[in-house]
């Protein structure tokens, strides 16, 4: 599946420290350490509506750690999928009188659209998983084989399962509990009273064929992939096992990361998916948790719609740290449209301050866990001396555009 267009990215002189981010599992912030090509696999969209501020928030997170392995010198390997096969869909679909297909064909162009507009740098693979199937039949076939998966006793429909025993390390990604796993595996996709399963939190690997659905043939009966096994799938066939960077919203953490890496980790016994799984908080609005059933969300179209300058959007989501969850406002808004009015008045000035400490410690704050508050304010503090005292240095101008625009991927 093609990806939207790439960004030429500015190179600017010097180097930063070394990247450290939170590590979901590990429960604190540790050092990124990637060999020359950094790897890195994020959950994508499934494409039954338009990009939302959440949505934005996440790949735009991501967009930062991309960014700063290339300032670094770093090759990066950054695939993501899109879930182009799914009951919510299907659902939308049906609903209003769609193709399914057709249904997400337009909502991935709008993606791209949208992530285009936000200056995202384009994974190298963007995999559908329609495209994964084969791969999804293939990695079952081993997993009934081993006895970490069994298909329940059900004539009409044969639905394959993963036991959650299946690895010893299994809840280690997100650390809760017996009873935070049963609440949260229930609001989020799980089947928890499926007749037949022999614990309520296995998950589903593989859906049999049910009229009216798409299914795919496999040796074990006909069907479709589960939602969790499908990025198992994709990103050990293109980035490997104990890749750098597992990515998504917080809200991915469990059911679906815990069990995105246990499918794989019972393929590849005694080795981690992933050396880091870095989740990215939840965006709301007006002081309400943003989703679609609350019909409160903020679509990044409807913004650019409305004439809001992406690189506004893109600073008004950079204004609070990607691990927190936040809220959305006018306000928010507002702010973003006026720092964005003045670093462009700062940069259009013929001289100004020295530039080279200020991109230091821009580099700086956002190697320290994607600090961008204080990276901001770096870039705020140069922007005020030069508005209000000018400076001598004909260069720097020009060298805060091009680090703003390489790291933050702001274009001013």
């Amino acid at each position: 599946m093609q990806s939207w267009s790439d960004i030429a990215l500015p190179t600017i002189p010097g180097a930063g420290p070394p990247l450290r981010l939170f590590d979901t599992a590990d429960r604190q912030v540790r050092p990124v350490t990637p060999g020359p090509t950094a790897t890195m696999y994020v959950c994508g969209i499934t494409p039954y509506d338009a990009t939302h501020l959440g949505h934005a928030a996440t790949y735009l997170t991501f967009d930062l750690v991309n960014r700063l392995w290339r300032d670094a010198g770093h090759d990066v390997h950054y695939v993501q999928n899109v879930t182009d096969v799914d009951d919510p869909l299907f659902e939308r679909a049906e609903r209003d009188g769609l193709d399914w297909r057709d249904l997400g064909t337009r909502e991935i162009e709008l993606f791209r659209e949208d992530m285009s507009a936000l200056r995202i740098v384009p994974p190298r693979e963007y995999v559908g998983a329609i495209e994964s199937v084969d791969e999804v039949v293939e990695f079952v076939q081993k997993l009934l084989a081993s006895g970490a998966a069994y298909t329940v006793e059900d004539a009409e429909f044969p639905d394959i399962y993963f036991r959650a025993d299946a690895t010893e390390t299994f809840g280690y990604e997100s650390g809760y509990d017996r009873a935070t796993m049963e609440r949260l595996f229930a609001e989020r996709g799980g089947d928890p009273d499926r007749p037949g399963k022999r614990d309520s939190i296995d998950a589903l690997l593989w859906r049999a064929a049910r009229p009216g659905e798409p299914s795919w043939p496999a040796p074990f009966g006909a069907g479709r992939p589960g939602w969790h096994i499908e990025c198992s799938a994709i990103a050990l066939n293109r980035v490997g096992p104990e890749f750098d960077i597992q990515g998504g919203g917080s809200d991915l953490i469990y059911p679906h990361h815990e069990y995105s890496a246990a499918h794989a980790e019972a393929l590849i016994a005694g080795r981690r998916f992933a050396r880091h799984y870095v989740h990215a908080g939840l965006i709301g609005l007006d002081g309400a948790k943003m989703s679609k059933s609350k019909g409160n969300l903020v679509l990044v179209s409807q913004l650019r719609r409305a004439g809001t300058d992406p690189a506004a959007i893109r600073l008004g989501l950079l204004a609070g740290h990607y691990r927190s969850d936040r809220m959305w406002t006018d306000t928010v808004l507002d702010d973003a449209i006026g720092r964005l009015r003045l670093w462009r008045r700062a940069t259009e000035l013929e001289s100004a301050p020295a530039a080279e400490d200020t991109i230091a410690r821009l580099r700086q704050h956002l190697a320290d866990d994607l600090d961008t508050p204080k990276a901001l304010a770096a870039i705020d503090n140069w922007v005020r001396q030069a508005l209000d005292y000018g400076g001598a240095d004909r260069s720097a101008p020009s060298s805060v555009a091009a680090a703003v625009d390489a790291l933050l991927g702001v274009r001013l």
